[in-house]
């Protein structure tokens, strides 16, 4: 009877005796544990109760799974290199999470491999990373879409998620930020501070989960103090320097243009596009405009006026999301969510002067 290779974990190549579309993840789920595991038990070596052991093991037997020992040591083998994938690199946003997450890689003898992926890429044999290359994998965002993180997770090749939660019924760690409650904080600030009423919000990337939470934010402030959201005050910043600058030109060279007193610009990068801007049209920050952004990236304090911002703690996160991952490849357990905590910060972008901002 011919066998199919359907994929391997840990060391073990999944074989069945028929053809079948079925994955380690009908495994985990029929046996009714994790698919970290199944990993667990094919692997042997990490505990993994009698109980547990029994029913995984009757389950292989009922769909027919076959592990081959012969070919352990080449999937075993290791890299010494962990990967990690970014939507791109130009962003200043990336220097602090490289540098954290560098920082435990190389105190653990590894080396880091950085590639950028879109999650349109589709060939999941042409992943510039991945088990051929590295040992574990670091997931920026949406570098992936859920379906390729589907892929990696049913072979069982570890994997954290950052700044970014894992689709529904997939047990992979993530690492982020708290977003929602920080913008609003923000933005109520703006308001009750400084009486500005027209917020015009530059949007971050579509789909993205932190532009989808800071515009949570961005809204609940609004209706807090009764202010009705206007889609005409919303641009589409996308996180982006240049895509914030184009987009807030030509909406200020539009003489008809919906007036307003302020900009949440969505993160640092697009502040600094909208400052361009704003600046070009011959408008001044903050006398006719308040502009605020999220990160406090190492410019932050630099720009002219300095900006009022959010304190994520991004080298933090890069840290504690390379931790994650090497307690996978040690078989510990990871913590499935890591939430960094994250502050304001006030300077004169908003409208406070450099006296208040520093008794805050």
């Amino acid at each position: 009877m011919c066998h199919n290779v359907t994929g391997y974990v840990n060391g073990y190549i999944l074989m069945t005796k028929r053809s079948s579309s079925i994955t380690i993840r009908d495994v985990a789920r029929k046996a009714g544990v994790s698919v970290a595991t199944v990993s667990r038990y094919l692997n042997q070596n990490a505990p993994v109760s009698e109980k547990l052991s029994e029913r995984i093991q009757q389950v292989m037997d009922e769909l027919d799974y076959v592990p081959q020992a012969t070919a352990r040591h080449l999937a075993l083998r290791k890299k010494n290199a962990i990967g990690l994938l970014l939507t791109n690199i130009h962003n200043q946003f990336f220097a602090p999470l490289l540098a954290g997450i560098e920082s435990v890689v190389r105190d653990q003898g590894y080396n880091l491999l950085v590639a950028t992926c879109h999650p349109d890429f589709r060939n999941e044999y042409q992943f510039p990373l991945g088990d051929h290359n590295a040992d574990g994998l670091l997931v920026f965002a949406d570098s992936l879409n859920d379906e390729q993180i589907n892929q990696f997770y049913e072979r069982g090749f570890p994997m954290v998620l950052i700044h970014k939660t894992p689709p529904d019924g997939i047990d992979v760690p993530f690492v982020t930020v708290e977003n929602k409650a920080a913008t609003r904080k923000l933005v109520d600030h703006l308001i009750t501070a400084h009486g500005r009423r027209r917020i015009l919000l530059m949007r971050g990337p579509v789909k993205q989960e932190d532009s989808y939470w800071r515009e949570v934010g961005y809204r609940a402030a609004l209706a807090d103090h009764g202010i009705e959201f206007d889609e005409t005050l919303v641009l589409r910043g996308s996180f982006e320097r240049e895509i914030a600058y184009d987009a807030l030109q030509t909406y200020l060279q539009n003489p008809d243009h919906p007036p307003f007193d302020a900009v949440f610009a969505g993160d640092d990068d697009a502040a600094v596009g909208v400052y361009e801007a704003l600046t070009e049209a011959g408008l001044h920050i903050p006398q006719d405009v308040a502009v605020v952004g999220f990160d406090d990236s190492r410019m932050a304090p630099f720009l002219s006026p300095p900006l009022t911002t959010v304190r994520a703690p991004t080298e933090e996160v890069g840290r504690s999301a390379a931790r994650q991952l090497f307690r996978l490849l040690e078989n510990k357990a990871p913590e499935p969510e890591t939430l960094h905590s994250t502050e304001i910060v006030l300077r004169v972008s908003c409208g406070c002067s450099m006296l208040s901002a520093a008794g805050k």
